[in-house]
């Protein structure tokens, strides 16, 4: 059977996956900045018979397949990292400043093996399997920047999928969780506020306007939307992460700034949620003579995941893992005993795909806290467990396989 084939195959790449995925954590690099992981991974492809294409500011395209008619099935995996200075300990740990903290080293390894798998098993594909290696992820402008440069073109993509490792869960190391169909990551906005006051001495506050004061009611202000704005159902998260104003104790400085991020399940709320920020913010300013800009930057849309793709899905995993390890969401809460499924709060730019084709998330459990690996994504200490990484492997390739057989 081809589960059972891939599987084998897999863990005989083992010690290799090992090797990949330790000197990727030990050379990370973040944003769009990744020549030297661009370089090794395709490297990595063309010793196994790929001829990689670049595609945007720092992504990679390889093509599986192609040898039959049929449709085409996208996996992504993303490379880059987190401006996070390492304190794991691991034996290969990162010494530059920056980390692979969210497990992306993890996802390129998986898809280097998934690339040696397919390769093996080319002439088997019914159709085309496009593989998806993205940079900067970590600030939602790697996917949409593939995307505007043809990533899911030529040949057109018919359905997608990513997998991301979970550390810190308490699931045995490998077992697998399809999202059901619907929103299962928020989109996300980055936003910034600009506030002009007017500079004076500390003592005669009258001669001035105050800014910090200004900055200090539009904190309290922007809370005020989701306490009496928003309706109970309509979920969402507004954080003030930074504030930045004055250099002296004594003095009321010209300007302050401000900066934090919302997360929104629904497309509408997101919208909602811009404008009143940007209505209140201008408007308490206003009432104590200051003015104020708020511009949003970098963000990502809600991730969907098609129904019909989820329902495949855990089908194709059961077979290759069984069904002790795979579940779809749904099931896992049932079995919780729980009554509300779980959203994950961290958003995850792979929605610009999913807004375009339909798609899938699987999550990857990486790391049970029984066994040591006891912090979670983005923690300086967080540690990802390896021997997930045939698994996961074979995951991508084989669900890539089977949705191309049962579609073509």
């Amino acid at each position: 059977m081809l589960s059972e084939q891939l599987l084998q195959e897999a863990q005989g790449l083992k010690q290799k996956l090992i090797e990949n995925r330790r000197y990727l954590h030990m050379h990370p690099e973040t944003g769009f900045d990744l020549k030297d992981t661009v370089s090794y991974v395709k490297k990595e492809l063309i010793a196994i018979g790929y001829e990689p294409v670049e595609c945007g500011k720092a992504g990679l395209i390889a093509i599986a397949g192609g040898k039959k008619p049929g449709k085409v099935f996208l996996i992504r995996g993303d490379m880059d990292a987190l401006p996070v200075k390492e304190e794991s300990e691991e034996p290969f740990a990162s010494d530059n400043g920056k980390m692979h903290a969210c497990g992306h080293d993890m996802h390129t390894t998986m898809m280097l093996g998934a690339a040696k798998l397919l390769k093996s098993h080319e002439d088997e594909i019914e159709g085309t399997v496009k593989l998806m290696f993205q940079p900067s992820e970590e600030t939602f402008e790697g996917a949409n920047d593939m995307i505007k440069n043809g990533v899911l073109k030529n040949p057109d993509v018919n359905a997608a999928l990513m997998i991301h490792v979970m550390a810190g869960m308490p699931m045995d190391p490998g077992t697998v969780i399809v999202c059901d169909g619907g929103v299962s990551a928020p989109a996300a906005d980055y936003f910034s506020i600009h506030i002009k006051g007017k500079g004076c001495h500390g003592s005669m506050p009258n001669n001035g306007i105050d800014p910090i004061t200004v900055a200090a009611h539009i904190i309290t202000g922007l809370q005020e939307i989701h306490a009496r704005e928003l309706a109970l159902s309509d979920e969402a998260v507004l954080t003030i992460g930074t504030i930045h104003a004055g250099n002296a104790g004594n003095v009321i400085p010209d300007t302050a700034e401000m900066s934090g991020t919302i997360r929104t399940y629904d497309e509408d709320t997101r919208k909602f949620l811009k404008t009143r920020m940007t209505e209140i913010a201008t408007g308490i300013a206003a009432s104590f003579r200051a003015t104020a800009e708020v511009s949003f930057g970098s963000g990502c849309p809600t991730l969907l995941n098609d129904g019909e793709l989820s329902s495949s899905i855990t089908k194709y995993l059961k077979e290759l893992l069984g069904p002790t390890s795979a579940f779809s969401a749904g099931q896992l809460q049932s079995m919780s005993g729980t009554k509300k499924a779980a959203k994950t709060s961290g958003s995850e730019d792979f929605a610009y795909v999913s807004q375009e084709v339909p798609s899938i998330m699987l999550a990857l459990a990486a790391g049970h806290p029984e066994k040591g690996f006891c912090y979670s994504q983005h923690h300086p200490k967080v540690r990802f467990d390896e021997e997930v990484l045939p698994g996961g492997s074979a995951v991508y390739a084989y669900t890539a396989m089977r949705w191309l057989e049962e579609h073509k």
